[in-house]
Order: C-alpha cells, then structure tokens, then sequence
C-alpha cells in the first residue's frame, strides 16, 4: 500500500491568493500518489470562503475542506490539520500557507526527502541558504536582519547549524513525530519555533530544504511581539532543560 501524503493549506483572509497557490501545487509528482488536500480556513470574515469554494468545484476529489467556526489561531489551526492526518492514517503531512508567501512547487522535494531519507523527522523550506535570494524575494529589511540575529540565538544555544529558524513550511514524517510532541506547542505564531524546539531536544533530524519566497505588501502587526516571545522561549527552553 502507498503511503498517504496530506497537503494542508491553512488560510485566513487569504483572498484570491489561495487560488494561486492551489494552481502551484506540483499536481504531476502526485499523480500517481495516494494523496489528499486539506484546506482549513481560520473563519476568515472576508471573501476566502468563496475563492475556496470554488477551487473545491475544480478538484472535488481530492479537497476537503474545514471552515474553524471561530479563529482558532494560526498554531491551533495547523494542529486541528495535523490531528486529521493522524487519525486518517497519513505518513507524511506538508504545510502550505495559503496567503502564497511560500511557493508550493518545493513540497515535492521536502516529501521526497522523507521519502527517500527514513531517518528524517521534517524537512523545511529555507528562505536564508542565500540570503540574497530573500531579498530579492522583497523580504523586508527588518525581518532579514531580525532572521538572521534570531536563528544565531537559536543555533548558539541548542548546538545547531540552521539558516532559517523562523520559516512556516513544514513537511513532517508522522511515523517519526509522536502525536504527543504536538499537544503542547503555541496555538499561535510560535508553534514552528516551539517545534522546531522540540525536535531538537529529542534529537531528531530536520532537513532544510532551499527555497525562494514572495512578499506581499501586507504587514503583520505581530512580528515584534513575535520576536519577543522567540527569544524568550529559546533562552528559558534552553536553561529550563
């Protein structure tokens, strides 16, 4: 039997964009795979239903859709998809953001080195392996330079090497991720740091996988915030254990 390969695509307030990354999805590495998509909508109050709506008319056999019916949060969200691919029995799950921030032709190179290397717990798309390759991405000066002075904390307090320490594009293999290492994790945008946290700590290997990625010209009031509680899990993660 094929092993079973979930794509999630989380979105809120995603827009038109969702459509564009559905269409980005290398549909050809899949064709003969057993897969599936999951798109799970954090109740976005803006037109993404309807984009979603539709994209489920073109690929009815393949799309399941999940509409939270409150915002349950970003890390909250990716767990209600990872939940599903346990219980169905997934071997492999990959996240995609549906706002196109990160570009879907590469999940087939982090599903295949799951496939290919059994000892690989996630493989993760890189934005950093050439830094000028996130700026000419358009990658806001002060989220490349936060990046950088963030993933040294993070590599010089847990021993590691990473150029990336704050990318949203996971692939997991789920037969080496016990359901358990999720429960705990921020429901909301440090869930891929406290992850990626707890990887590390039980000496599982992540793969990073180079990627280039697109800004919008959207801007998240969250970052600062963001950076703030990054810094603060790292640090006490590491003095806690």
């Amino acid at each position: 039997m094929k092993d079973k390969i979930l794509i999630f695509i989380i979105t809120y307030k995603a827009s038109f964009r969702v459509l564009d990354v559905i269409r980005k999805i290398p549909f050809q590495y899949l064709k003969n795979r057993n897969y599936k998509i999951l798109i799970s909508d954090d109740d976005s109050r803006d037109n993404t239903i309807d984009f979603i709506k539709k994209i489920k008319k073109k690929y009815s056999s393949k799309i399941i859709l999940n509409f939270n019916r409150f915002n349950m949060g970003y890390g909250k969200n990716i767990k209600k998809c990872i939940n599903y691919a346990y219980k169905n029995k997934y071997t492999y799950a990959v996240m995609i953001h549906g706002d196109g921030q990160y570009d879907p032709k590469y999940s087939s190179v982090m599903i295949e080195d799951l496939i290919r290397n059994k000892n690989l717990s996630a493989t993760v798309g890189s934005r950093m392996t050439k830094k000028i390759s996130a700026l000419k991405g358009k990658m806001p000066m002060y989220k490349f330079v936060g990046n950088i002075f963030l993933t040294w904390i993070f590599n010089s307090l847990n021993g590691t090497n990473f150029t990336d320490c704050h990318t949203g594009y996971w692939a997991y293999n789920l037969k080496l991720i016990n359901k358990d290492t999720f429960k705990n994790l921020d429901n909301n945008f440090c869930f891929d740091i406290d992850l990626r946290l707890k990887l590390v700590s039980e000496k599982k290997k992540i793969k990073e996988i180079p990627i280039k990625t697109f800004y919008g010209t959207e801007r998240s009031s969250i970052h600062l915030v963001y950076a703030v509680r990054f810094f603060l899990k790292t640090i006490l993660f590491k003095f806690i254990n």
